[in-house]
Parts: C-alpha cells; structure tokens; sequence
C-alpha cells in the first residue's frame, strides 16, 4: 500500500498550495502531477482514487489544491486556466526540486486540459494522460452560462457549482476565450492517452474524439465504459488509474 505526504509549494501567484504526494511503497517507477477539476480539489474522488492506486502500483502521484481551494492560500476568484497551468509547472519544479523529476501528467476534467498546455513547460516529461477532458477549456463556461452577461457587463457574479458558491470574474472568461489547446495538442512531442466515458453528460465523448484526432502519435483512447464524469461510482476512478499506470510502464523511466 502506498503513503500519503502532506506538501506545500508557492504557487504562480505566490500562494502557498497545499498537496499530497501518494508515495509507492517499495520500488518507484516514476512521478507524477495530477492536476483537478475545475473547482474540485486534491481530496475529491477522482484525485485521490486515481493517486492512491498509481501510487500502489509504483508511480507517485503529486495532487494538490489549486489557490483558493481546500488547503491552499488565496482567492480562487482570482485564479484563471492561465493560473491552473502555471501552477501544474510549478508543481512539476517543486517535485524535480525534490528529486523526484515528473515523468507522468495525469488530468481530469479541466485539469486534463491543464495538463495539455502545461507539458510543453515540463522538459523531463514522459508521458501526459487526460480523463474525460474538454478539448476548449471555454468549455466550462456552460456551468455559469446564465450568469456570463453579468459576469462580463458588472465585472463578476456569484454562481453555484454543485452546492458550492464562487465568484466568477470577468478575467476568468476572458482568459478561457483566448485558451487554444490546438496547438499544445499538435505539438505535445510526448505519448498521449485520452480516457474519456461514452455516456459522460458534463464533457461530451465528442472532445476525447477531437484531442485525439488533434494529437500526433504515440496516442491512444480508451473507452471508460460506464463511468460517470467525476467517476464516483465504485472502482471507476481505480479502474482508469490501472490503465493509465499500465500504458505509461513503457514510458517511465524504470520501465526501460
């Protein structure tokens, strides 16, 4: 069974991010950053399932809070995609600081866009891995479609994203309108595995379709069958973590 280490890091902003690194016990294949869903923290679900079981099986997996989520210091307000894919770099710095060099990207939902754009600034990477990702990060914007006029025209608006009250800022739309993975996508120069569920109602399959058509190889896709977006249901989140860790044996270093 593998540990957990509570860790903390500054982030773009300066911000001190909480995170925990899911350590292997015994032999280390590799390292990894998992970057979250949009607004869902180290400690949801899809996070900490996902870590736990690429670390049980060898590949230690650094999740943490974005700013201004869970543990980490400031406002998430004032975050954008631009500030969640700076802060995936400096997760990946703070790591090869440790002397743990990050082989693995592993990103969910709006993470899995993050991690697309961030791994061009990640020279010691192997592989990159996406889970039911967005190809447009503006994507996200559906959730707080009914209060985009406001947010644009008053500078902000509060919206509820599952239960949960944020702000979201004017800036924040702004920087999503002019994120194009397109690019970062054609020229990832590393192995890339989409994993995304046919029947996912958040993230349509139609963006695991476009990523992939839009990567240069080494690709793959595989079908996560049954699963929900968030993959709460049971074995969902450990099932796609077994995937991941199987494909990236032949990237990561100890598997050469």
């Amino acid at each position: 069974m593998s540990r957990s280490e509570k860790v903390r890091f500054e982030g773009s902003t300066g911000e001190l991010l909480s995170g925990i690194i899911d350590v292997p016990e015994g032999t280390v294949k590799g390292w990894g950053v998992f970057s979250h869903g949009f607004t869902l923290g180290k400690d949801g679900p899809a996070a900490s399932r996902m870590c736990k079981a690429l670390a049980d099986n060898g590949v230690g997996m650094l999740r943490f809070d974005n700013v201004g989520l869970g543990d980490s210091g400031g406002q998430w307000s004032e975050g954008s995609f631009s500030h969640k894919v700076a802060d995936t770099v400096k997760a990946a710095e703070f790591m090869r600081a440790e002397g743990k060099a990050v082989s693995l990207l592993v990103g969910h939902s709006f993470g899995g866009a993050a991690v697309l754009a961030a791994a061009r600034h990640i020279p010691e990477l192997d592989a990159v891995a996406t889970v039911g990702a967005p190809f447009s990060p503006k994507h996200v914007a559906h959730v707080f479609d009914s209060a985009l006029d406001r947010i644009l025209s008053e500078g902000s608006a509060e919206v509820d994203l599952g239960g949960k009250r944020v702000e979201i800022r004017r800036h924040f739309v702004e920087d999503l309108e002019n994120a194009d993975l397109t690019d970062c996508i054609k020229q990832l120069h590393k192995p890339l595995m989409v994993l995304h569920s046919p029947t996912d109602n958040t993230v349509g399959i139609e963006n695991a379709s476009t990523i992939f058509q839009t990567a240069r190889h080494p690709r793959s896709f595989v079908s996560l069958e049954g699963s929900d977006h968030l993959l709460t249901g049971k074995g969902q989140a450990a099932r796609a973590a077994l995937i991941i860790s199987a494909w990236a044996d032949q990237y990561l270093d100890a598997g050469r």
